[in-house]
This record gives C-alpha cells, sequence and structure tokens, in this order.
C-alpha cells in the first residue's frame, strides 16, 4: 500500500490512519524501522512538524517506538497491544495476569458456545502443539500454544472479548515463549480441551486459569527467593 498526499484538513488524523494501516497490515512488520522523516515528509506532501506529531501522537500509543540517533521502529500492530506493552514491558506477572483475565473467561464462555467446527480447529491445533511439544521445537510450541489460546477465545463468540484478547496477541505469544524457554516444557491443554467439548464452563474456566496460576505462583516464588539473596 504506497503513501498518498494527503488532503489539507486533518493532516495529522490523516497521517496517523495511513501509518496505522501500514502497521496492522504487516506491510511495516514489528521490529523493522520505518522510512525516515524527509522520506515520509516527501511521500505525504506536508511539513516536518506534521510528520512528527502524527509519529510522536502513535509513539504515545505503543505502535512506534522512537530511538533518538538510531530511527524508529514499529512496536505492536494496534493500539491495544502496544498499550498492553507499555503496561507490562518486560513484567512476565502482569502479562500473565491479564492473560488470565481474558482466558479464563472465554474458557468459560466457550463451553457454552462452541460449535462443532470451533472443537476441530482447537484439536487440530492442539494436536500440532503436542508433537511440537515432543520434538522440542520452541518456536512451533510458541506459535502453536498461542494459536490454540485465540481460538479457545474466539469459541466464545463474544466479539468484545475476541476484540479485546485479538489487542494482546503479540503480547500472548511473547509470555508463551518467556514460560516455555523456563524449562522446556508446556503444560498439557488436553483437559481444557475437554472440558470445553464437554460443556462444562466451570471446569473449563478452572483448567484455563489453573496453569497460569502454577506459572504466577512459580514467579511469585523466584521474586521472593531474590529479595533474600
Amino acid at each position: 500500500m504506497p503513501l498518498v498526499t494527503t488532503k489539507r484538513t486533518g493532516l495529522v488524523d490523516q497521517i496517523i490512519a495511513q501509518i496505522r494501516e501500514l502497521v496492522s497490515s504487516g506491510e511495516w512488520p514489528i521490529g523493522e524501522k520505518i522510512p525516515p522523516e524527509t522520506d515520509l515528509v516527501s511521500a505525504l506532501g506536508v511539513g516536518r512538524n506534521t510528520v512528527r506529531e502524527a509519529v510522536r501522537a502513535l509513539s504515545h500509543a505503543g505502535l512506534l517506538e522512537v530511538r533518538q540517533g538510531d530511527g524508529t521502529f514499529v512496536r505492536a500492530t494496534n493500539e491495544i497491544s502496544g498499550a498492553v506493552r507499555k503496561l507490562c514491558g518486560p513484567e512476565l506477572r502482569q502479562v500473565l495476569e491479564v492473560r488470565r483475565a481474558l482466558e479464563v473467561e472465554g474458557a468459560r464462555l466457550a463451553a457454552g458456545a462452541r460449535t462443532d467446527g470451533d472443537l476441530t480447529g482447537l484439536k487440530a491445533c492442539l494436536t500440532s502443539r503436542d508433537e511440537a511439544v515432543r520434538r522440542q521445537d520452541s518456536a512451533e510450541v510458541v506459535a502453536t500454544d498461542a494459536e490454540f489460546h485465540r481460538l479457545l477465545v474466539a469459541a466464545s463468540h463474544n466479539p468484545v472479548l475476541i476484540s479485546l484478547y485479538e489487542g494482546i496477541r503479540e503480547t500472548v505469544a511473547s509470555s508463551v515463549a518467556t514460560a516455555f524457554n523456563r524449562d522446556a516444557q508446556a503444560v498439557s491443554h488436553a483437559e481444557l480441551l475437554a472440558a470445553v467439548r464437554d460443556g462444562d464452563p466451570r471446569r473449563a474456566a478452572e483448567e484455563a486459569g489453573g496453569f497460569l496460576d502454577e506459572l504466577l505462583s512459580q514467579i511469585g516464588s523466584e521474586s521472593a527467593a531474590e529479595k533474600l539473596d
């Protein structure tokens, strides 16, 4: 999607909308540097101050990260993910707490709303995940585990919850990778899938929260030990 010259009304908002679309579509991928300011000024047909204001706004929103002397980089694909990343930073505990809030409710709702198609997708994803665990293929474990949880929340068929969870998908993947790399193991989700399949909301919620509670407890114990050292 090429950049286009903006109209003379609402310039900053128009530039923000164009950059947001380039980021969310993946044309400007996460981690990559965006074009320099001079190129943006030329492509958009606006002044430097207008471009700077738009970049500053998207930086505050968490989509972009300005690194002095190095350029501006894509940090997240949308404002929700960017906000969560800024809120949580490197703190795995906070990420897991956000995941728990959304995934437990997602599992509970999925137990009552899932379709046969949802179950087929969840089962296939879990099979791929478990195979990756056996191979100790960490990249595939992270990808399939994150996808399993996304499909689980999607099976809730609650559009608001799905939208919120979609906003933190990158953060979820990061937390999965961090948790898996701690001991090169992954918790089985077979019982969670069974609870959703059986239409048992209480058990589904317990299974969804259980493994996250274990991780949170483990992190808490490690933090306490570090304070004693």
